[in-house]
């Protein structure tokens, strides 16, 4: 059983109209199954987000650099006080769905019926969410975003990942100061291979501020199925075990507990898990540290307005699902960790170019 099927505590094949089951009995199973598929959508990301916040605004705080200052005999040090941080923005964006039937559409309509209306809008909210998601990590401009909840300062900068704009981050492993980062990085080869490896470049950008572990940390990359071959090429590649085999002797097997991110485990190279995933572009790799605070976060409704989070449904009359006016989702995503990811194109030279899909 599936959708909205189990929560009637009905079989698929089930053919009994809305009238018989009762509205509100509908109504209620439509609204937890969307509420679920909402809250399984929020974690297969979570690799990405790093939770929600209502601020359209903030200040990401981590420690600054600098040194410890020796005492003089009878003058007094100045004081100081933790200065790493730089703003950050996040938008806040509603989408929603309008679905119109008339009285005869909705007599004659099953369970069957609303159950794939449902699937409908919960894919396209799934599509959407990851549309949001991607265009926030690929795009390596700033944009301003009039926000007019917020009146005291409506125009607010929404910032991409590290992309050698003036904010300053807390200084790599081996440094002191400040200083400015980018983490849009074109590969200067087109072809991944133990000479040109994105994973080891990807990695040791990330390390410089979460540290170098050892036995290395858990770090992921994201690639498509185009540039999957070339990773599993690689020699130091160790495949994932496939769960319907038993391993042979004289083979290095993964061990440890896999990452739940997007995509496909396939398998560890140079200390980084390799996640096959076909929304990524291809001739991108995508490298993110799953031990530090994800990239984005997700601004939603401030709690004191009393709107509903999430996806959900916006009842125009009685208690019937597809006599809704519109089902809804309002939030927007933002980075706010500027130095917890690091997107290198497989490009010969030039600029770094924003995938066609994401822009």
């Amino acid at each position: 059983m599936g959708g909205i099927f189990s929560l009637l505590g009905l079989d698929d094949g089930d053919r009994s109209y809305i009238n018989v089951v009762g509205m509100d009995r509908v109504f209620d199973a439509a609204t937890e199954y969307l509420t679920m598929a909402d809250a399984e959508a929020n974690a297969v990301y979570s690799a990405l987000v790093s939770g929600t916040t209502e601020d359209s605004a903030e200040r990401y705080k981590l420690p600054g650099g600098g040194r410890m200052q020796e005492s003089g005999q009878f003058a007094a040090n100045a004081a100081t006080r933790p200065s790493g941080g730089w703003d950050v923005g996040y938008p806040l964006k509603q989408f929603e769905e309008p679905v119109a039937e008339n009285d005869v559409e909705v007599a004659y309509m099953t369970i069957a019926d609303v159950n794939l209306a449902l699937e409908s809008i919960r894919i396209r909210n799934i599509n959407q969410m990851r549309y949001q998601i991607m265009n926030a990590l690929y795009r390596n401009t700033s944009l301003t975003w009039q926000d007019k909840f917020n009146p005291r300062a409506p125009s607010i900068t929404i910032k991409p990942l590290a992309n050698g704009d003036s904010d300053l981050y807390p200084p790599v492993i081996g440094a002191e100061a400040e200083a400015t980062e980018t983490h849009y990085i074109v590969a200067g080869y087109t072809a991944i291979n133990d000479s040109n490896n994105p994973l080891v470049t990807g990695r040791n950008h990330l390390e410089h501020h979460t540290g170098t572990p050892t036995g290395f940390g858990n770090t992921v990359a994201f690639v498509n199925s185009a540039q999957a071959g070339q990773v599993a090429d690689l020699s130091d590649f160790d495949e994932v075990t496939d769960i319907m085999k038993r391993a042979g002797a004289n083979r290095d097997e993964v061990t440890g507990v896999l990452p739940q991110v997007p995509g496909r485990i396939i398998g560890r190279s140079d200390g980084v898990w390799i996640s096959e995933w076909n929304w990524t572009p291809a001739n991108y790799v995508k490298l993110v540290d799953l031990d530090s605070p994800a990239p984005l976060k997700m601004r939603v409704d401030q709690s004191g307005t009393g709107l509903t989070r999430g996806l959900h449904l916006v009842a125009e009359t009685g208690k019937h699902p597809l006599m809704a006016r519109h089902w809804r989702n309002r939030y927007g995503f933002g980075v706010g960790n500027r130095v917890n990811g690091v997107i290198i194109q497989l490009k010969a030279s030039g600029n770094y170019d924003i995938p066609s899909a994401w822009a």
